[in-house]
């Protein structure tokens, strides 16, 4: 996978508080995620980063689409509801904030992952009803 060149005390995108190299960082440079909620917010991180190298090897390939183009967003923010494992699954509940043309927006998801040979993979995700912000 592409390196991404930061600065060492870079805050990571995904404003866990650490620096992108001591937590999204290692993610993109191929390490296996050790969670569901480590890989959602590395995945975060790389749509920041604009990354669709590391979304698309992330992404379980039985709904991966074949190619993947980002379009000019700036990521604002990440804000993690819930996550939760049990076994090989997970669901992590998120809200990540972006402009895009101008307008900022919210994407409210609920994603579902999986874990298979010791790495997990993105799966979907589905956006709750609007009463349930």
């Amino acid at each position: 996978m592409k390196k991404t060149l930061v600065r060492p005390h870079t805050p990571c995108p995904c404003e866990s508080g650490k620096t992108y190299l001591q937590c999204c960082g290692p993610w993109h440079d191929g390490a296996a995620a050790p969670d569901p909620e480590a890989l959602m917010r590395s995945r975060y991180s790389a749509y920041a980063l604009g990354r669709p190298d590391y979304l698309l090897a992330t992404w379980h390939p039985s709904t991966a689409p074949g190619d993947l183009e980002l379009s000019p967003v700036r990521w604002l923010g990440l804000e993690v509801r819930h996550a939760q494992q049990a076994g090989d699954a997970g669901v992590v509940e998120f809200v990540a904030r972006c402009r895009e043309a101008g307008r900022v927006q919210r994407l409210h998801e609920i994603s579902r992952f999986v874990r298979e040979d010791g790495r997990w993979y993105y799966i979907d995700g589905q956006t709750p009803d609007p009463g349930t912000d």
